[in-house]
């Protein structure tokens, strides 16, 4: 990813926080010779382990990009997750005079790593266990795996394939009118709340 030196992310808080609440990502991965494979999943960030943390996910065994994570994982091979946190276009009428063009403000988190298979059943397990209850959180009746039919999750196990990426290295970019002046960006900001992109004011703000 592009990212210019006055646009670059640093903040591992900052990055964390796109991880968690921006955790339906982008999975890349390409094996030599081959197109590019993607897709969609939900993430956990386990900031605990490893330098730059892990991430980890499931997907469908019967999609054969797990096959590709596999072989990554025996040569080395990296993987790709992108992020993409709040974003949304800016008009040049909110600058004020003077020439100006449209341009988009967003953050973005590209997190690479060789992948790793998990096949023990407890870890599986607990990492079922562990999505199910961060997006249960706070419902007024929470369902739980605990509840179900035992056989019936079983099957379901069967025909998934968890895996985790420990992040190697890390591009991260919040693109947010650093270029221009503070005044500029409390307007900028202003106009986003403004308009119910209140995500993207929020990071703007934090700039200032």
């Amino acid at each position: 990813m592009y990212v210019p030196k006055h646009f670059a992310l640093q903040d591992p808080e900052r990055i964390a926080k796109v991880f968690r609440h921006f955790d339906f990502a982008l999975l890349i991965s390409a094996l030599d010779g081959q197109a590019p494979v993607a897709a969609h999943l939900p993430f956990i960030f386990d900031s605990t382990r490893g330098a730059k943390g892990t991430l980890r996910a499931h997907m469908a065994r019967a999609n054969p990009q797990w096959r590709d994570l596999a072989q990554l994982a025996e040569t080395g091979g990296e993987a790709l997750v992108v992020f993409s946190g709040p974003h949304g276009y800016i008009s040049p009428s909110w600058y004020g005079p003077g020439d100006a063009v449209p341009t988009w403000n967003y953050v973005a988190v590209h997190a690479y790593g060789v992948p790793r298979s998990i096949e023990d059943a407890g870890e599986v397990e607990a990492l079922l266990a562990g999505m199910v209850a961060l997006h249960e959180a706070g419902s007024p009746a929470p369902w739980s795996l605990e509840t179900q039919n035992e056989a019936y999750l079983a099957r379901m196990r069967r025909g998934i394939a968890a895996f985790e990426i420990p992040i190697a290295r890390l591009e991260a970019k919040a693109k947010l009118n650093q270029n221009k002046d503070a005044g500029v960006r409390r307007d900028v900001a202003m106009a986003l709340r403004e308009g119910g992109e209140a995500d993207l004011a929020a990071w703007m703000e934090d700039t200032l």
